[in-house]
């Protein structure tokens, strides 16, 4: 009967209740908005990167390594991906290193040469080419190659860097020792510039020496690293003459 007593004109909504309050808001709605919201400004901030780099493409053309006169494309950010942007930054820095070494080493010469050091003359003209050429050298040898090696993921790159940069160790070995009239100021060639009591010059050589140490454990330790990655990555003599005969040399300085 109570069905038959109910007033079917009542409200169901409680006369306390303000019907222009505003709902409840929703935690997870809210939630996917501000989400949403986020993206948005990502896509914005994404968006006015590109149209930077765009307008320094149009005024300075795509190249921008080395800054002096640029000739190729270089970075790390924009071409490595970003679980391998540590190793190969620490790999740069590294190139970096030789490259003030090569420096630093060339003016210890230098300097054993104004102070009349024994076979300096040799050791100068070895050091000046030693800076000319293995700068560069060394960065298109075994820096590029590992460079393209984690862009690309290619196995060419890889075997290109294991035997460049092998060699490039056992070079530096050599600088470390400093045997006289090779061009180092390493070890040998401090103690004995030391023993001739010519402290400027030596405290030249004992920076060179510092530097040839440092810059050899560093890529001695990625070395072994990256070989390691190597093997897991499965790369093969046989796929790195498959890409060789599909790319040709061209495919060393294009990004694709």
């Amino acid at each position: 009967m109570s069905q038959f007593t109910e007033n079917p004109f009542a409200s169901t909504h409680s006369l306390d209740t303000n019907p222009f309050d505003d709902p409840t808001p929703d935690p997870a709605h809210a939630a996917r908005m501000e989400e949403l919201a986020q993206r948005e400004r990502d896509l914005e901030r994404r968006e006015a990167e590109l149209t930077q780099k765009a307008d320094h493409i149009k005024r300075h053309g795509r190249n921008n390594f080395p800054p002096f006169y640029p000739l190729i494309f270089h970075s790390i950010p924009d071409e490595i991906p970003e679980a391998s942007r540590p190793l190969i930054t620490r790999i740069f820095q590294l190139w970096l290193v030789l490259g003030t070494t090569l420096f630093f080493n060339m003016i210890a010469c230098i300097v054993n040469f104004a102070v009349g050091a024994k076979d300096s003359g040799s050791d100068l003209g070895s050091s000046i080419g030693y800076f000319i050429f293995i700068t560069p050298l060394s960065f298109l040898l075994w820096y590029r190659p590992i460079y393209n090696g984690y862009m690309k993921e290619q196995a060419l790159y890889y075997y290109l860097y294991f035997f460049f940069c092998g060699w490039h160790l056992l070079f530096s070995v050599y600088m470390i020792l400093g045997i006289p009239s090779t061009g180092s100021a390493g070890i040998i060639q401090t103690i004995r510039i030391f023993n001739s009591g010519h402290w400027v010059a030596g405290i030249f050589c004992i920076i060179a020496s510092i530097g040839w140490i440092v810059q050899a454990a560093g890529n001695g330790w990625y070395y072994s690293q990256i070989w390691q990655h190597h093997n897991a990555a499965g790369h093969t003599v046989d796929k790195a003459k498959a890409e060789l005969a599909t790319h040709g040399a061209k495919s060393y300085f294009s990004r694709g």
